[in-house]
């Protein structure tokens, strides 16, 4: 099992690096954007800030998921359903989501603080954050992407499927994330709401698991 996962893991990462015209045309729509924000807002303010973060965050993940489903066409997947599990195909495609999703929000952190100022008071607390909330977006809109990959109409119905979805979520996200920009919060408080948010991702994962095989039969 963990051989036939870590094997389409590297087949996922391998025509990333062969096909890097869709990375970069990721990385320029988050570049864009941000420059676009800097032209009109320069430096907004903290809450702004936090916001618009994690708004760029959302669309990015809908690009960037998206794509990982859509490349696959239906004579690869009966040639994965002969050498691999259903089980074993959406945990590798859950991996290799979290580690786009990962990285683009990286260099989307990097450029906020460049270019639309630097609000952080503690930065390292307000990168975990982020590095958790982006393994929550890309769980969830994984699912979904591999539910609207039957559909043969990814973009807009993971769009109609997928913001009902994540706003709790995504309000979740920006709660926690205050934290990092100096408010005070109960440590209770906070723990509570990072194990909750935790929870969640554990539910979805779960879910995907169980549910992905009646789609890989289909």
């Amino acid at each position: 099992m963990y051989k036939h996962i870590v094997t389409l893991l590297k087949k996922d990462l391998l025509l990333e690096l062969r096909q890097q015209y869709t990375f970069y045309g990721v990385l320029l729509y988050v570049a864009s954007t941000i420059f676009v924000l800097y032209l009109s807002l320069e430096q907004p303010e903290t809450n702004v800030w936090n916001g618009l973060f994690w708004m760029i965050q959302l669309f990015i993940c809908v690009n960037a998921v998206a794509k990982s489903f859509l490349q696959e066409t239906k004579g690869r997947m009966l040639y994965f359903y002969s050498i691999a599990g259903p089980v074993q195909f959406i945990i590798a495609k859950l991996l290799y989501n979290m580690i786009i999703m990962l990285l683009m929000s990286g260099i989307s952190l990097l450029l906020f603080q460049l270019l639309l100022g630097n609000p952080l008071i503690h930065f390292w607390q307000f990168a975990g954050i982020v590095c958790l909330g982006s393994i929550s977006l890309s769980i969830v809109f994984t699912m979904l992407a591999a539910i609207a990959a039957k559909a043969q109409q990814q973009a807009s119905l993971m769009a109609i499927m997928g913001f009902p979805i994540i706003i709790p979520q995504l309000l979740l996200l920006m709660r926690i994330s205050k934290a990092g920009l100096g408010e005070v919060f109960k440590e209770s408080a906070l723990s509570d709401m990072v194990w909750l948010l935790t929870g969640l991702n554990g539910l979805v994962m779960i879910m995907a698991v169980i549910l992905f095989p009646f789609l890989w039969k289909d």
